[in-house]
């Protein structure tokens, strides 16, 4: 591939997916789109770079953005936010929202769904404290084929075993061959909607929890900023949002604060009254001129 064409393919995913590519990503680009190139009849990436290049090519071009992303998810990831929901975000919920009786939850890392149906199950699991309150659980992706296999609730041998306790593979599946399928229960308590995160998400309404994890690592400072203070505006001011391990919104807004002993969860800062960095990029219809992922799609 020629610097040119891989330059054209730097900037081409940035703007429409937020993802920034090293120099040493080029071997990436190689193996993920070739295939494209080959399903779509076109002799190499030299005849993909310039097709996409053309008007006309949405439909390619979104191709080319899948192949690049990974959509890595398994249930139960890194735990403790799992355990923090359990034991911190969903008592205070219960209690905070006693009067109205129900909670909406949005899962921007979405992926293959294992992160919403982890929520949903743990539900379940909470079920006599949770009796008849009300949890509203969104899962967003950029990708239609991971949506696609999330709301059809179907894993591998592969998929089950990893972070999911047995128990709850017996108790919240059934095996298919060697598939496995979540409970039609669990499955019917998320909603999926395919949703680019630089794209106005205003019109989702207001979470009480955000899980945003292991996505703003691929973004570059100015995206990062954009992003959070548009989540600020998302939540209340008793909200919870949860990032990835290796996530933080240190350097980037001062609208949120680590909660106490909880790793990975924030919340609004008592006395801020709007995000650091508010030169949003987003217009007043609140629409940002590029795009970038929502979900666990990623490179």
């Amino acid at each position: 591939m020629m610097t040119s064409e891989y330059d054209f393919l730097k900037k081409f995913l940035k703007s429409r997916s937020g993802l920034v590519l090293s120099d040493e990503k080029q071997y990436l680009v190689e193996s993920r789109l070739l295939p494209v190139a080959r399903r779509n009849n076109l002799n190499g990436l030299s005849e993909l770079i310039l097709a996409i290049s053309k008007a006309g090519s949405m439909s390619l071009q979104s191709d080319v953005v899948e192949a690049m992303t990974t959509n890595e998810s398994f249930f139960f990831r890194d735990k403790r936010p799992f355990e923090s929901f359990r034991n911190v975000m969903l008592p205070h919920l219960l209690d905070a929202r006693k009067t109205r009786r129900s909670a909406r939850i949005w899962c921007a890392a979405a992926s293959t769904g294992q992160e919403p149906y982890s929520l949903s199950m743990y539900l379940k699991e909470e079920k006599a404290k949770v009796g008849t309150f009300r949890f509203e659980i969104i899962g967003t992706d950029i990708s239609t084929e991971v949506l696609e296999k999330a709301r059809t609730g179907i894993y591998s041998q592969f998929e089950v075993q990893r972070g999911l306790p047995i128990q709850m593979l017996l108790k919240y599946f059934s095996q298919q061959g060697e598939l496995w399928q979540m409970a039609p229960e669990i499955r019917a308590m998320v909603q999926w909607r395919k949703l680019n995160l630089l794209e106005n998400f205003s019109h989702l309404g207001e979470f009480d929890i955000i899980f945003c994890r292991n996505v703003l690592i691929y973004f570059d400072q100015q995206t990062k900023i954009d992003v959070l203070n548009r989540i600020y505006r998302q939540l209340p001011d008793d909200g919870f949002l949860v990032l990835g391990a290796a996530e933080t919104v240190v350097g980037l807004t001062d609208g949120f604060e680590p909660y106490p002993e909880l790793r990975g969860v924030y919340r609004k800062k008592k006395t801020a009254t709007q995000p650091l960095n508010s030169r949003s990029k987003l217009s007043n219809t609140g629409r940002a001129p590029a795009q970038a992922l929502v979900g666990g799609s990623r490179l």
